[in-house]
């Protein structure tokens, strides 16, 4: 018999292998200093274009301030307990109704965190006689959500609608033997291409099929839509969807999640979500902090207006200097190179030394081997100088790889 520890010896994954020479530089790297468009990087200061701050509010006084209000009122530690059992307020609460006016739903629950969230609404809203149809390019929680299923699972081609129906074909066919029912699970916003999930599309097949809608919106809520409320507002499609969920870590520069639905579904989360039964209360400087958070995201229509200021800029320079940025049509912005790993660290190293730009380098296996994608999100706290200024070093950096000037088989060695 092996110890389950010689598999850790002998292989320690596509990224682990690099661990050792990564470490503080490449993975895991230290951003100190107050949060925004620049921080200080090993000792100097960095544009950064690698924060899921939207709105800019991170940072904003007033959020600031209810933050260290609420934390010097009740600490950490309140309410203590679940939900369920010693863990409930006024202001959970209070944050839960003011979520659900706002994207429109008849109520909301909330959730410690997003990651976990998905999952265990997943998993709790499926039984082994269900089946899930999936988007292939989801989100790594709605794939270990999907892993837990005890049921059928079938996953269709990235926006792929044609895919989608084929798929809703089989697990029609085999709802009817298994007795169950079929939810399909998608993003409003794709984290990493930019591109939005076809809702309207998706919708439209439930006059021929019989199944709900779970819509993962991390990235467009706050960002997408008139007011804000996500992809969901900017399609005209909410009512469609069944479940939607979105995350306090981006737009609302905060920790925790919630779930949209109608008050029967969200009820039944409420008495059966094993992530939310079996857990501490989200603390009270978290729920009083997001609901400052959403009273400016509700009343400050500039805060989106700028970032798309941003954005528009930053997308439409990249765009005419010739650079691929695929087919986003929101803030997240991937400028896609071709090249190997080793030239990645060089082009990262590069930018972060003799350009003071820090963004995220992403490789295989986020992205298929030979490509190298350096992803950009723009906030609504950028300037139009700082667009400038980067998308002039991404040029320099373009021009330099084309000329073979980065190693292909030679890992740049960190700075330091």
């Amino acid at each position: 018999m092996k110890d389950i520890f010689d598999k850790i010896v002998k292989d320690m994954g596509p990224l682990g292998r690099w661990g050792e020479q990564s470490r503080g530089y490449y993975m895991f790297p230290k951003l100190e200093g107050p949060i925004g468009p620049r921080m200080q990087f090993m000792g100097r200061e960095r544009l950064v274009w690698s924060l899921n701050n939207y709105l800019g509010l991170a940072n904003h006084p007033e959020v600031m301030q209810a933050d260290a209000e609420a934390a010097a009122r009740f600490g950490m530690a309140y309410p203590m307990g679940a939900r369920m059992m010693s863990g409930n307020s006024d202001y959970h609460e209070q944050l839960e109704h003011d979520l659900a006016s706002f994207i429109g739903k008849e109520d909301t629950i909330l959730l410690n965190f997003g990651y976990q969230g998905v999952v265990s609404a997943i998993d709790c809203l499926v039984d082994r006689h269900d089946i899930i149809v999936y988007d292939a390019e989801s989100h790594a929680c709605i794939i270990d959500g999907v892993r837990l299923h005890m049921g059928k699972r079938f996953v269709y081609s990235h926006n792929n609608v044609e895919s989608l129906e084929t798929q809703l074909k089989r697990a029609t066919k085999l709802a009817e033997t298994t007795g169950g029912g079929i939810l399909v699970i998608t993003e409003g916003v794709f984290g990493m291409s930019g591109s939005q999930g076809k809702l309207r599309e998706i919708a439209a097949l439930k006059a021929r099929y019989n199944f709900r809608l779970f819509v993962d919106d991390a990235h467009g809520f706050g960002t997408m839509g008139k007011t804000g409320a996500g992809t969901g507002e900017e399609q005209d499609i909410m009512n469609e969807i069944d479940v939607y969920f979105s995350t306090f870590a981006k737009s609302m520069a905060g920790i925790g999640a919630f779930v949209g639905a109608d008050k029967q579904v969200v009820e039944y989360l409420r008495h059966n979500m094993r992530s939310q039964i079996f857990a501490k209360s989200l603390p009270m400087p978290m729920v009083v902090g997001a609901i400052k958070r959403l009273e400016l995201l509700r009343t400050r229509p500039e805060l989106k207006q700028n970032l798309w200021t941003v954005v528009n800029a930053l997308q439409g320079g990249l765009k005419e200097a010739g650079f691929n940025i695929g087919i986003t049509t929101t803030p997240v912005t991937p400028v896609l190179l071709n090249g190997t790993i080793p030239e990645a660290t060089h082009i990262t190293r590069d930018l972060r030394e003799n350009f003071n730009i820090f963004c995220s380098i992403v490789v295989y296996p986020v992205v298929p081997k030979g490509v190298i994608m350096l992803r950009l999100i723009p906030t609504a706290v950028h300037s139009l100088a700082d667009v400038q200024e980067t998308i002039s070093a991404y040029s320099e950096i373009k021009r330099k790889l084309e000329n073979g000037a980065y190693p292909k088989d030679e890992f740049a060695v960190m700075r330091g």
